[in-house]
């Protein structure tokens, strides 16, 4: 067997396609909506090397057009739950034993599909399954897991390149094994690149994995599953299952097996589970490993010498991309008197032009909201809204679930800083405003800070460096992700490692080396060449 110190490509982010008219990228992904739409697929649970399917079959249909099925998937039960962990550790020990620059070409292997051939199918599938438009289905179900598969390769590259110190006659080596059982992956809606990477992380360092996707991101889950599939994952290794959470959880907490979970998803389900952690400790072989990036309440914080158009940019954009459905959207801006008649003017200019529609017309820049669950909870925020005294609605407001589950991109004015909407995350697109004295900057870094249980990301925007110096050191730990003159979404791979803290997460980083420290657990090795044969010391000689 030949071997040899590997190294692997080094990563480069992948381009982001423009789709301009007439560009072969659009006609392709045109296409594939296109032959999307025009069928209804059959989508299986993926168990070791078996496509389950069941007598439970439930519709898929995109957001923006409820009344028009996409695929039914095969819902299952506790049985296929054991099935999935079964599989799973069956598999485990010839992927762990499996050398790892061979699991290392798998998963570039599957980058590599993601960029060239599944790449008008993979964003088609986000664009109608998860309501996103072409851009923002490019920048997600493209590049970003393709720079997640790469730079994770070369992180893991990294970590087994990483040994210890050796002394005289020894030699130390440390090794980084798998976990010892299997890894829960429970993944959202919102980001396909996400729900992609919280399983193949961890499998990428030798680990198996039950993977529970979203149910609205079924579509584009199935999607990829058959490309790891293609690029060689062995049977067992990932197995996709689609079962309701507390089923899934009945069975996976209680295993003895049990040894992870990486999460992305609500605060409120994660502290469920690592309460539920706690209480079954007893039961497991090791302590598991709890990763998990959870709910946001970003900010955009503003002084008064900052720039009013970038500013407003920051705005449209971290705020209302794909429908404010990112942990990392603006949802609260603190901004100055003596800038918001500017700002206010170029921001109902933006969101006047802004269409709203299907994703099948790449004009709209905005779509509808996931489910007729998030638009009801995100309705009654608005309506509660409206009838405050102390809330005007300056844009917006407007909720429409006829055909598709769409609201208006809606900006309130408010004169309460602790309002409900300043305080708890929507997950939509309402943003809400509080304006403030523009000599009392400290005051607004106070509010920032202690409004809200969150610190994922937050952004502030100046001119004057002695006031970003401030908020830098006040608002250290207000966001995992901190940006300066820029909008609070939008990390990259291997740039921009992303992930918070206080009820946000355990800021573990994905799309960075200290992510995949978290799925090994590391054995060293001493090696004496020349051991002693007497168990006396120097010290113990006569004088």
């Amino acid at each position: 067997m030949i071997k040899g110190f590997y190294q692997v490509p080094i990563p480069q982010n992948e381009p982001v396609l423009d789709y301009l008219p007439g560009s072969q990228e659009r006609k392709a992904l045109k296409q594939a909506i296109a032959e999307a739409r025009n069928q209804q697929i059959e989508i299986p649970m993926y168990i070791g090397g078996e496509e389950v399917t069941t007598d439970d079959r439930r519709p898929l249909s995109p957001p923006h057009d409820h009344q028009h099925t996409l695929a039914y998937f095969h819902q299952g039960d506790a049985d296929h739950v054991h099935q999935a962990i079964d599989a799973a550790l069956g598999a485990r020990t010839a992927w762990a034993e499996m050398s790892w620059e061979h699991r290392a070409s798998i998963f570039l292997k599957a980058a590599d599909l993601i960029a060239g051939p599944y790449r008008a199918r993979l964003n088609a599938a986000t664009m109608l399954g998860q309501s996103k438009n072409a851009y923002q289905a490019e920048i997600d179900s493209a590049c970003e897991i393709i720079d997640f598969l790469r730079f994770n390769v070369h992180f893991m590259s990294q970590i087994y390149a990483q040994q210890p110190a050796s002394s005289r006659f020894v030699w130390n080596r440390t090794e980084h094994r798998p976990l010892e059982g299997f890894i829960f992956a429970l993944t959202p809606f919102n980001f396909t690149a996400i729900a992609g990477n919280l399983p193949t992380a961890p499998a990428m360092m030798g680990n198996v994995v039950v993977w529970k996707p979203s149910r609205t991101q079924i579509y584009s889950a199935n999607v990829l599953m058959q490309v790891f599939r293609e690029a060689g994952v062995p049977d067992g290794v990932i197995n996709l299952i689609y079962v309701d959470g507390p089923t899934a959880g009945d069975v996976i907490f209680q295993h003895p097996d049990f040894a992870g979970i990486h999460f992305t998803g609500s605060t409120g389900v994660f502290q469920n589970i690592w309460k539920t952690i706690g209480q079954n400790i007893a039961r497991y072989k090791s302590y598991p490993r709890i990763v998990g990036e959870t709910g946001g309440k970003d900010f955009i914080l503003a002084h008064k010498s900052a720039d009013p158009e970038a500013l407003t940019t920051a705005l449209v954009r971290g705020a209302f991309e794909y429908q404010g459905q990112k942990c990392s959207a603006a949802s609260r801006a603190y901004i100055p008197r003596n800038l918001w008649d500017t700002v206010k003017e170029k921001l109902l200019q933006n969101l006047s032009e802004i269409k709203m529609g299907g994703v099948e017309d790449f004009r709209n820049f905005f779509n509808a909201v996931i489910d007729e669950s998030a638009f009801n909870k995100i309705e009654k925020y608005i309506e509660d809204a409206r009838q405050s005294p102390v809330v005007e609605i300056i844009a917006g407001g407007g909720c429409d679930k006829s055909k598709g589950y769409f609201i208006e991109p809606t900006v309130l004015l408010t004169e309460d800083p602790k309002y409900i909407t300043m305080e708890e995350e929507i997950f939509g697109p309402v943003l809400t405003i509080y304006l403030y004295h523009p000599e009392h900057f400290e005051d607004a870094l106070y509010l920032v800070d202690n409004t809200s249980p969150y610190a994922l990301t937050g952004a502030v925007f100046a001119k004057d460096r002695y006031a970003i110096e401030l908020a830098s050191h006040k608002l250290s730990h207000a966001a995992g992700n901190f940006y300066i003159n820029d909008k609070p979404t939008g990390a990259v791979v291997g740039q921009q490692p992303f992930g918070g803290g206080r009820a946000s997460g355990t800021n573990d980083k994905a799309g960075a080396m200290i992510n995949l420290l978290r799925w090994v657990s590391p054995r060293t090795i001493k090696e004496n060449f020349v051991p002693p044969t007497d168990y006396k010391y120097p010290f113990m000689d006569e004088e």
